[in-house]
């Protein structure tokens, strides 16, 4: 395989350690105690990045096969992504407190970033010409 068909992990790679290095960078200047949150930011964007590339992976698997099916691949995978990832908030869900709303702000800013970047690539995946 070429290098070249492996870019869309390149580009998710590249986007998450930008904007892990940006949300760093903000708890660093003006964040909320962080050491009070349930998840790390690293647990956070560690599953998130994992996430989207399994399912990018996923997706370029697909497209080779039948490139018809990459829409509905795409949306079955991001609904099990979506159930994953509320259980994993359960937790910071069902109770409150003045650090779990900045955790639940966070938690759902890093899900929405990756989802737009998983949707961007898999744009980009189903316009490739054959």
């Amino acid at each position: 395989m070429r290098i070249k068909s492996f870019k869309p992990l390149f580009e998710i790679m590249i986007a998450a350690v930008l904007l892990f290095v940006i949300h760093k960078l903000y708890f660093l200047l003006f964040g909320p105690e962080k050491d009070l949150f349930y998840f790390s930011i690293e647990a956070i964007y560690g599953y998130f990045f994992i996430a989207a590339m399994i399912i990018v992976g996923i997706l370029m698997l697909v497209r080779r096969k039948n490139i018809d099916s990459v829409g509905f691949v795409f949306l079955l995978i991001t609904s099990i992504k979506i159930i994953v990832s509320y259980f994993l908030l359960r937790q910071i869900i069902i109770n409150n407190g003045e650090n779990l709303k900045s955790e639940k702000l966070h938690f759902f800013i890093v899900f929405v970033v990756f989802l737009a970047v998983e949707t961007i690539e898999t744009i980009r995946i189903l316009n490739k010409k054959q």
